[in-house]
């Protein structure tokens, strides 16, 4: 997950050479999402069964706070958190401690190399689809062609009758979109990108997803071909940057922005039902050795990978 890159660097660029530093240890084992065998259980635990394989909803809250007693452990404080791969111990490491019970997940018949990405990736762009409050028949843009990216596309096909059209910057990143069911590609560098945009989605773009969150996705998507009035902007990607707001011109179109991280366990359970139906078509997937995570995170930082990796012990 490309979040693990900014867990690795130590910091999340807010711009203007403005870092907030992740809480982080020097000794941390990273990876958040994981799927593993149960070896053990406490006494206790009655309904899941050793032998059998997790996906782990790794966003662990302190249990006390009001966010974690409304259902909101990932809006708890990094103060408090004990978010996995984060906070504490992650899937690089052989072994991961889980809490309590009702973290696991059963992933029905997903291939292995694909369950844990819902952890994260998938649970990320299923709460962001949600929020970004789709209707029947909306065309919807998704900014990135990426492991998100592909996966919030598979989830819309399952989930909505949308119409989407995926934005990126890489034409071979774009071309797998295109085999994995997006209706339109765009290549935002290409001169008449956002004519193209607007054409495709029937005259107006009412509803963007943006799972880089860089300044340039946003000021493409928000800036530059807009949004129609009262349309929804979801900011999903943590890549970083500032962006300049016209105030009078997001007044003038009534426009919202919303924030969207992680998800919630309810929207885990919401989301893995609708795995184990078997709506969600899977997406390709590279499996590499757990021993590689520093080439893989290498290649993630560099944009050298299409689609998903998965590291296995």
């Amino acid at each position: 997950c490309h979040t693990d890159i900014h867990i690795h660097d130590g910091y999340f660029d807010l711009g203007d050479e403005i870092h907030i530093p992740s809480r982080v240890t020097e000794n941390l084992a990273m990876g958040h999402e994981v799927f593993g065998e149960v070896v053990e259980v406490g006494e206790q635990v009655t309904n899941i069964q050793i032998g059998k394989k997790y996906v782990v909803y790794p966003w662990i809250g302190c249990g006390n706070c009001n966010e974690c007693q409304n259902d909101m452990e990932h809006y708890c404080s990094p103060f408090t958190a004990e978010n996995i791969g984060v906070s504490v111990d992650g899937g690089y490491g052989e072994y991961v401690l889980v809490k309590d019970a009702k973290y696991l997940f059963d992933a029905g018949d997903t291939p292995e190399e694909l369950a844990g990405s819902y952890a994260c990736r998938g649970l990320t762009a299923y709460s962001a689809l949600k929020k970004a409050e789709i209707k029947v028949d909306e065309s919807i843009v998704i900014i990135s062609a990426g492991g998100m990216g592909l996966l919030a596309l598979k989830i819309a096909q399952a989930a909505y009758n949308v119409k989407t059209i995926v934005v990126d910057i890489d034409d071979e990143k774009l071309d797998v979109a295109k085999k994995a069911g997006a209706n339109n590609v765009i290549n935002s560098k290409s001169e008449n990108a956002s004519e193209e945009i607007i054409k495709l989605s029937g005259g107006k773009v009412t509803k963007i997803i943006d799972f880089v969150g860089s300044q340039n996705s946003m000021s493409f998507g928000y800036g530059l071909f807009g949004i129609n009035k009262g349309g929804l902007y979801v900011l999903v990607g943590l890549i970083g940057g500032n962006f300049n707001l016209q105030l009078p011109l997001h007044t003038f179109t009534a426009r919202t922005i919303k924030g969207a991280y992680v998800g919630s366990l309810k929207e885990m359970g919401e989301l893995m039902e609708l795995v184990r139906s078997g709506k969600i078509e899977p997406i390709e997937v590279e499996a590499r050795p757990a021993s590689q995570a520093s080439d893989t995170l290498s290649d993630l930082k560099s944009g050298h990978i299409k689609g998903l990796v998965c590291l296995k012990h």
